[in-house]
């Protein structure tokens, strides 16, 4: 390895404490290093777990090096090895070859304490565990671990034995609250079940009671089901979840019908319904809501220091949640892969998100091209974590052209909808400033999106700018010579990345 200090660079498939196979090893990142106190924090990503080609795989280790020479400081085995701490929660020696378990979500550090936490997603098989029996630490976990030494001080399972894909998603968020008239440092980690799981940041106690509730157990060949998962009491869900006939599209008598027989063909259920093996004469699978790109996902949440709020996107998104036996050892050694049944396997795994498709309304699964579900499509919520209660939550996003359009519709008044999508919001002194996902069609014409600024302690929408396309990156802003700026990144179908400047206005 070459030292950061003269200008090299550090192979990140070496010195893992496992072999990788240096052209064809799976393993590589996705968010960006962290940097504290001359130590720089490196996760790991994976591809797609939907359809692994083997039950074996890379482990996704978390390493500390030293910012000046390269040198690799600590590494933290997500996947414990024996003697380590949380080998007995993998039954059948399974920790010896099972993977995954990185850390692709971005890192939070409290320099002050020293402590880093490390978002760590589940491990491999996103919707099969069978070859990984047992509630298996560290997958899906949030694990507080000391900056300079990796010594773990504490850890919380967010979902044990994961068969749904509710990697924690993004960088846990750090905040000074009161609880009780008393000053609290803690930790707030969003997720794609659409809970904020929140905790003391020292100590790793749940700020409120996060209780572990029976949840629906499955009947899947070889499969293990952890028979309860942990639950928080506070604050309540920000987003849908599960799947009920309450939930279902009722724009219409027709829509409503026509869902009501769909389902028929599925199995519905509450978050987390496990998976099962789709059959030809049904059920062809569990419909699963939030899906697997959530809730919330990698562009996180906004923390106001000032009022403590805590504002964070969620997308109702709905998707079968089907296996089947991949047939062919050269698609897959696992029993059960993701898949749809009578439907031929592809090999190798689906592109990630491409249980998306269905219109820019509504992912997953549609009725005559319209959201299998009510809106809100998109959902930008204001969390009060002094009290652990939603402050105020609103439908962000124009009502997408497919629902507006659609010939189903036709004389029905539909309220903005909301839209799904991948959003970060940003906080200022004043407002709570968001972009749209998905392009729209404006009344002049124009397919674009809009930036919205809405009041940060209302929600009550303040402004919108047109942009040429939707954001794809959370929006910052900053001063320069008196006057602030905004600036987001913004993307879409065959527009190109760029980004997009606006200056306010003086008074």
């Amino acid at each position: 390895m070459a030292g950061f200090g003269k200008g090299g660079v550090v192979d990140l498939k070496l010195d893992d404490d496992q072999p990788i196979d240096l052209d064809g090893g799976d393993i590589a990142l996705h968010a960006t290093p962290m940097v504290a106190k001359n130590v720089v924090i490196v996760g790991a990503a994976h591809s797609d777990g939907s359809a692994p080609k083997s039950m074996t795989h890379v482990k996704g280790y978390v390493r500390g090096f030293d910012a000046k020479t390269g040198k690799r400081l600590w590494i933290f085995h997500t996947i414990p090895k024996p003697g380590e701490f949380g080998l007995d929660t993998w039954l059948n020696d399974s920790w010896s070859y099972t993977g995954n378990t990185g850390v692709w979500a971005q890192v939070s550090v409290d320099e002050e304490l020293g402590i880093a936490y490390l978002p760590v997603e589940m491990p491999t098989g996103d919707k099969y565990g069978g070859h990984r029996p047992g509630p298996g630490l560290f997958g899906e976990s949030l694990v507080a671990v000391d900056l300079q030494t990796v010594k773990r001080i504490w850890h919380f399972q967010l979902v044990h034995h994961g068969l749904w894909d509710f990697d924690p998603p993004c960088a846990p968020v750090l905040t000074d609250i009161t609880v009780n008239g008393k000053t609290v440092k803690a930790v707030a980690q969003p997720t794609k079940q659409s809970f904020l799981y929140v905790f003391d940041r020292l100590s790793g106690k749940p700020i409120w009671p996060i209780v572990e509730r029976p949840v629906p157990q499955g009947d899947v060949p070889g499969e293990w089901y952890s028979p309860t998962q942990p639950i928080p009491t506070k604050p309540p869900a920000y987003g849908h979840q599960g799947v009920t006939v309450d939930d279902l599209i009722d724009f219409t008598p027709e829509l409503r019908a026509e869902a009501l027989k769909f389902i028929k063909d599925y199995k519905i259920g509450p978050l987390f319904s496990p998976p099962l093996v789709g059959k030809p004469e049904g059920p062809l699978g569990a419909l699963l809501s939030p899906g697997n790109l959530g809730g919330t996902n990698w562009p996180g949440g906004a923390y106001d220091p000032e009022t403590h709020l805590l504002y964070v996107f969620s997308q109702t998104t709905v998707q079968s949640n089907s296996l089947v036996p991949p047939g062919d050892p050269k698609i897959s050694d696992m029993r059960y892969i993701s898949g749809r049944a009578g439907t031929p396997i592809r090999q190798g795994p689906p592109p990630r998100g491409s249980q998306s498709a269905g219109g820019e309304g509504g992912r997953g699964v549609t009725i005559r091209g319209l959201p299998l579900l009510k809106p809100p499509y998109g959902i930008l919520s204001a969390i009060d974590l002094n009290q652990g209660e939603i402050a105020w939550q609103i439908a962000h996003g124009e009502t997408p052209d497919n629902i507006r359009n659609s010939p189903e519709l036709k004389g029905v008044n539909i309220p903005r909808t909301g839209r799904p999508g991948l959003l970060g919001p940003l906080v200022t002194k004043s407002l709570v400033i968001c972009g749209e996902a998905g392009f729209f069609t404006t009344p002049t014409g124009q397919r674009g999106a809009m930036l919205r600024a809405y009041d940060k302690l209302t929600g009550k929408e303040v402004g919108a700018v047109y942009m040429p396309a939707p954001q794809s990156g959370s929006p910052m802003t900053y001063m320069l010579n008196g006057e602030q700026y905004l600036v987001v990144a913004i993307s879409g179908a065959a527009y190109p990345g760029e980004l997009v400047a606006f200056k306010l206005p003086t008074e």
